[in-house]
């Protein structure tokens, strides 16, 4: 969403989508300590309590938490200018690592019999991560806490049991998290500062060219009669 669209919009509703007409004032250290440990709080709480308190959750064996969603409460409310912490990042580092992730497990989940594969599930953990990494970039999804998602349908099977229902808990838990992201970061700072790309730098303005003035001319031609060999007309 450009920012151009977000100014057309009423600002009670553009302000919480991270649009400011001027450019915000820093904050000072220590408030920014503040308010990183007051959000990261609230907005991991919101994720975990859903999960653990929720029939619906529960019943599936839904862990309380993706452990990676950790890492991206550091980015999301500590880091919150950083790219990698964008919502664009954050909501499709997490589903195309959680997607080639499951992917890739249940490749090696194919051997002919549970052993081979349990024997070869940190193999599969490499590969998903690795793997996942070249699809972020070439997406333009980079985001650390991801790889991590990525890793976990290998290496732990509360999370592997869930099989393809990993995909719509990741994504849930990506949408909780860059939600509360945007009220709380939204109340004293800004978030995010783009959706879908950086906006391009604003283009130099061009040096005028002046016209140059009789005393020019007239300098000019009497040090080109000065350079004439002598005698030349």
């Amino acid at each position: 969403m450009s920012a151009s669209r977000l100014s057309r919009l009423p600002p009670w509703v553009s302000h919480w989508l991270g649009y400011r007409a001027e450019p915000v004032k820093p904050l000072p250290p220590y408030q920014v300590a503040a308010w990183s440990f007051i959000t990261a709080f609230c907005g991991l709480s919101v994720v975990q309590a859903l999960f653990n308190y929720s029939e619906y959750f529960t019943s599936r064996h839904v862990p309380g938490i993706i452990a990676s969603y950790g890492a991206s409460a550091v980015l999301c409310f500590g880091a919150i200018e950083s790219p990698l912490a964008q919502p664009r990042a954050l909501i499709f580092g997490h589903f195309f690592s959680a997607l080639t992730g499951i992917c890739i497990t249940k490749l090696f989940s194919l051997m002919p019999d549970e052993a081979r594969f349990q024997s070869l599930r940190w193999l599969a953990a490499s590969l998903s991560t690795a793997t996942a990494i070249v699809v972020m970039q070439l997406t333009g999804t980079t985001h650390p806490p991801a790889g991590a998602t990525a890793l976990l349908p290998a290496t732990n099977d509360e999370v592997w049991n869930l099989s393809w229902y990993y995909l719509p808990v990741v994504l849930l838990s990506s949408t909780l998290l860059m939600s509360c992201a945007l009220l709380l970061n939204n109340l004293h700072r800004r978030y995010p500062v783009f959706w879908i790309a950086p906006a391009p730098p604003k283009a130099a303005a061009p040096t005028p060219v002046t016209a140059p003035t009789s005393s020019h001319v007239k300098g000019d031609a009497e040090s080109s009669q000065e350079k004439l060999p002598k005698g030349s007309v």
